[in-house]
């Protein structure tokens, strides 16, 4: 899915459930406003409904749009299929991850994650 095709569907009101998969210091710069941050190497654990590091929002979004963002589409098109693998029925990669997101002008923010990490 392209950033802008998101976009899009975000403001049209479609429920997707944006999950940023970069670390802390590279979200901290740049980042979809309202993503979730799950760094890809604790992905597993945040989905795994039965996991003590699970993320409700994630977890629970098994049936819900999912769309996986990077720095450039590489590290979310990796995690796209790790949650297909788990069952997650409608999961996409935003091709060019937060730079082409960037370079289209679409909305972001700065600053540092406040939300729970698994």
């Amino acid at each position: 899915m392209t950033p802008g095709d998101l976009h899009a569907a975000i403001e049209a009101g479609e429920p997707w459930l944006v999950v940023d998969v970069r670390e802390p210091y590279e979200y901290q710069r740049l980042h979809v406003p309202g993503s979730l941050l799950i760094p890809r190497g604790l992905l597993e654990g945040a989905a795994e409904p039965g996991s003590r590091h699970r993320i409700r929002a994630l977890s629970e979004a098994r049936n819900r749009p999912v769309a996986l963002l990077c720095a450039t589409g590489a590290r979310s098109a990796l995690a796209a299929v790790v949650l297909e693998e788990m069952g997650f029925s409608d999961v996409v990669n935003v091709a060019g991850g937060i730079r082409l997101w960037d370079a289209e002008e679409l909305p972001t923010e700065t600053g540092p994650y406040t939300g729970p990490l698994p």
